[in-house]
């Protein structure tokens, strides 16, 4: 069993939805084991980024971005899907509160603009 704690920025998204989706949330995010992070499932992925690994749990409309070690889960980001915000977290650009701050980076632009 992991020690769970949640960023700033994934409290006030906690906070922002309601009550039942919250208690998805927490429940889907307290009942990972390190079996599942290791073997992993359907809802589970990674993202790496800035040189760390985050693992990602969707859940619902839901995307919880977290870090893992041997006893502690950290929740960095919860995001809703098929936002900016989480295109942008999963795409390697700028991540922050308000999605227009992205769109002024011209590493956004770019990167929609060229081909893979």
């Amino acid at each position: 069993m992991y020690q769970v704690n949640f960023s700033d920025q994934a409290m006030r998204e906690l906070a922002k939805i309601p009550t039942l989706e919250q208690m998805d949330v927490v429940e889907a995010f307290t009942a990972l084991t390190p079996e599942l992070l290791n073997t992993g499932r359907s809802d589970l992925g990674k993202v790496t980024r800035g040189g760390l690994i985050y693992h990602r749990l969707r859940v619902g409309e839901f995307r919880i971005y977290f870090e893992s070690n041997e006893t502690s889960l950290i929740a960095h980001y919860i995001l809703h899907r098929h936002t900016l915000a989480d295109f942008a977290f999963r795409s390697r650009l700028p991540v922050s509160e308000d999605e227009t701050v992205i769109e002024k980076h011209s590493g956004f632009w770019k990167f929609l603009d060229e081909p893979k």
